[in-house]
């Protein structure tokens, strides 16, 4: 039985895995976090309580263990993979870092990205630490032979989470619950960008079928869905899954960062410097190493299942974010101002 170590191992990508590793694939799971997140795993997972940044204490706790796999998705600036690679040199045969698609380059040179595509990201402080992990630990894989994979997820959901392109800092369900009370919902720019979602059981099939895996040694692979669809088509199919009609309102990603700044939301990086560039991503490299690998879920498969979790767990899914609803609100009525602005004179 091969054995992993999840650093982290609670999220929206990583819950997927474990439980496709632990119920499916006869793996020995490790989760090593501060087990401030209550999630109900398989039997026989195990888990070490610490924090990852107190580098002497997983030391300790880790030191009478070896692994086939450790799997960072918690890492997210230089210092944290500087450290990682302090802690697992020599006890794991492959470290696999979760890094981000957003590390490409925005606008690209062509739409269709490959693992190939250039890193560059001027707009989003986030996507350029991940080129900076990247960096640092191929650059350890090729003077040392540490055992590095990289996979670029992009924007990847679970039964928890509606994924759109404009929320505010507590999450989705404003967006939702305007839908439900019909009201207008922001879409950047003319929605017409194409973008790719991928449910987390599907990138669970990719990224397991990494794990142990030779090929993947010092090599980068994106895990996404082969579903494209534009913003436009994403709304419409989770207002047709609430079962009310969609009110889009849509606003220049520029102009969404301008307003956003003031009020703390950072759309220059998630919109400018991702969700407003139109993508499909070419995953025959993965496929090759992977084939295994395919969309099961589409996005109104996948976006139904997290509505009827989300509608049935109020508590847990519906975070009210009455600063967001008023923000958009106040974008819009600025908007159509200015529109009749236009016209009077």
């Amino acid at each position: 039985m091969k054995k992993a170590l999840f650093i982290g191992g609670t999220g929206t990508i990583s819950a997927a895995i474990v439980k496709r590793l632990s119920k499916k694939l006869n793996w020995e799971v490790w989760l090593l976090n501060r087990g401030n997140r209550k999630i109900n795993f398989p039997e026989g997972v195990h888990q070490i309580i610490a924090d990852i940044s107190n580098e002497q204490e997983v030391t300790e706790k880790l030191k009478n263990h070896t692994f086939d796999v450790v799997c960072e998705f918690i890492g997210f600036t230089l210092k944290d993979v500087e450290r990682d690679y302090r802690l697992f040199k020599g006890k794991t045969k492959q470290y696999i870092f979760t890094s981000s698609a957003s590390a490409y380059h925005k606008p690209a040179a062509n739409y269709i990205i490959t693992e190939g595509t250039t890193l560059a990201n001027p707009h989003w402080q986030y996507s350029r630490d991940k080129i900076a992990c990247e960096e640092f630990l191929m650059k350890k894989y090729r003077e040392e032979g540490f055992p590095v994979t990289i996979v670029r997820p992009s924007h990847t959901y679970d039964e928890r989470h509606v994924p759109l392109g404009v929320h505010g800092n507590n999450g989705f369900w404003q967006v939702i619950r305007r839908m439900m009370d019909g009201k207008p919902v922001i879409i950047q720019g003319d929605g017409t960008s194409l973008w790719t979602l991928t449910f987390s059981k599907d990138f669970a099939i990719g990224y397991t079928g990494l794990m142990g895996n030779r090929h993947a040694i010092g090599e980068a692979f994106q895990i996404t869905s082969d579903e494209a669809l534009s913003w436009n088509q994403i709304y419409a199919t989770i207002a047709d899954a609430l079962g009310v009609e969609l009110k889009a309102y849509h606003v220049a990603s520029e102009f969404l960062a301008a307003a956003g700044k003031p009020y703390g939301y950072d759309y220059e990086g998630s919109l400018t410097g991702d969700k407003s560039v139109s993508v499909v991503f070419d995953n025959t490299k993965l496929k090759r190493v992977v084939p295994d690998m395919k969309t099961t879920v589409r996005f109104d498969q996948g976006v139904r299942i997290a509505l009827d979790y989300v509608l049935s767990h109020p508590e847990e899914c519906q975070q009210a974010d009455p600063e967001f609803d008023a923000w958009c609100d106040k974008v819009i009525f600025a908007l159509e101002n200015a529109k009749k602005s236009m016209v009077n004179h």
